[in-house]
């Protein structure tokens, strides 16, 4: 039996390694087409890349290790029956549960290690990425000069340049406007070559300008006219600096994302999700004395002093009461009550409601770090069996029904957890409906593989289908 157990836990390994990194490689791919415009232009070193790629990665073990275990499992079983090493283990007496016994005790290790990766070091990831990719975003685009395009990267400047030299830093026809000038005069710098290098820890930007000229408008000496004088410098030589430092990526403190809904473990979501719901019981119980005052039943504080006698019942037009020249009057003022009435109602409303969805977020969180475990056993249940059933190994028909079954699954958790964001289903339905839907998948494949059902054998349905079409044919004579 050890050695059967050792030689089911070999062709799991390796097949589950190998999916598990294809799969991230993927979804590293996928994350970095998505913000390739946020990264290139930017002059980021390349420790900052790998530390986005690192972080990236380890956000996205909640997807690639479910369906690496979905991919392994299928590959596993469906070689081991495609060589017929299935029927050799079933021939002494072992059964299909059996055989997956040794694995789902694996797997369960490694899904408790994924309970205890989405709650301890998830969040810190998260939290990490989050806040570098927060910089990354807004991080100015890095200083560069093109041959005959206006550069205005650098604040209140506007460079052009007519020719480079293969050197990069010869440079030829030089245009510079600068509106750095008081009451936002431009002045306009021409020169027909000039020399730029960088100093000062490449924080400041050097042109060394030759044989060139400066124009500058500025305001008389008398009254507002900024037209009024006309200034013409001609030089050998000047020397223009520009300083650097918006290009540098400077770190926002990571304290201000820590209140994220995925950069929190259970214990933190709990504590957050009891105080917002303390937050939203004390908005509903609010409401009540901001509306009070406009109902004089509520704002009446002195009983009577006399027995009320009882008063028949008013069955005319209750504007039949005021004068005429009370009517206007009293409309006027129901309508400012009703109208304050509303508004208060609405921002209540709204503030309640948005405090709800808070809630819901922390809910969805709580449970997501449940669900990444059972999920990984739920597609356990059903990759094995399967690959059991149809008996292919190799990257062909496994890729192809695994991709579909966590297409499935992935398409029916998007939508729940979606629809426990908006409010129209329970975020705990939400979160477990995927799982609750498959699980009888697992349990009826189980069943099959167990019963050495053809579940997937085409030439099965073709017998079936020729003798369907004999005994139709047969009854038709």
């Amino acid at each position: 039996m050890k050695k059967v157990y050792l030689l089911i836990i070999k062709a799991f390994i390796k097949p589950f390694i190998v999916t598990f990194f294809i799969v991230m490689f993927v979804l590293l791919m996928l994350f970095l087409f998505k913000y390739i415009d946020d990264l290139i232009g930017k002059g980021f070193e390349w420790h900052v890349i790998v530390r986005l790629l690192w972080y990236a990665s380890a956000t996205n073990v909640a997807m690639a290790l479910p369906l690496a275990m979905l991919l392994s499992s299928i590959m596993t079983f469906g070689n081991l029956g495609e060589s017929y090493e299935l029927v050799a283990i079933k021939s002494i007496g072992v059964s299909l549960q059996k055989a997956m016994r040794p694995l789902f005790v694996l797997v369960t290790a490694l899904s408790i290690s994924a309970f205890l990766f989405s709650d301890y070091m998830l969040p810190v990831a998260n939290l990490k990425m989050g806040s570098l990719l927060y910089d990354v975003r807004n991080q100015k685009a890095s200083f560069l000069i093109e041959e005959g395009i206006f550069n205005n990267t650098i604040e209140g400047y506007a460079i052009r340049v007519q020719e480079k030299g293969k050197d990069g830093r010869t440079l030829k026809n030089v245009m510079i406007y600068d509106q750095t000038g008081p009451n936002g005069n431009p002045s306009t710098t021409l020169a027909k070559e000039g020399i730029m290098y960088k100093t000062n820890k490449d924080r400041t930007l050097v042109l060394e300008l030759k044989d060139g000229v400066r124009y500058e408008e500025t305001s008389g000496d008398k009254g507002y006219n900024p037209r009024e004088r006309f200034t013409r410098y001609r030089f050998k030589a000047t020397e223009q600096k520009f300083p650097l430092d918006d290009f540098e990526m400077k770190r926002t403190d990571e304290n201000l994302f820590k209140s994220n809904y995925a950069m929190l473990n259970l214990r933190q979501l709990k504590l957050y999700r009891d105080s917002t719901s303390r937050q939203a019981d004390s908005v509903a119980k609010a409401i009540m004395p901001f509306i009070a005052p406009s109902y004089r039943l509520f704002s009446y504080v002195q009983p009577p002093t006399e027995p009320i006698k009882s008063v028949p019942d008013y069955k005319g037009n209750i504007s039949e009461i005021f004068h005429n020249t009370e009517k206007s009057a009293a409309v006027s003022a129901a309508l400012n009550e009703a109208r304050s009435v509303t508004e208060t109602l609405t921002g209540r409303s709204e503030e309640y409601l948005s405090i709800q969805k808070t809630i819901r977020r922390y809910i969805i969180e709580y449970n997501r770090k449940f669900t990444l475990s059972v999920s990984c056993l739920l597609l356990f249940s059903i990759g094995a069996p399967l690959g059991a059933i149809i008996r292919k190994g190799g990257l062909g028909l496994p890729v192809v029904m695994s991709i579909i079954f966590f297409l499935i699954y992935h398409i029916i958790s998007t939508i729940g957890e979606k629809s426990a964001r908006e409010g129209t289903m329970s975020p705990i339905v939400g979160m477990w409906i995927a799982i609750a839907v498959l699980t009888p998948l697992g349990i009826f494949l189980t069943y099959k593989s167990t019963s050495d059902s053809a579940l997937f054998d085409i030439e099965s349905y073709k017998q079936a289908f020729i003798k369907f079409f004999k005994r139709f044919k047969k009854n038709k004579g």
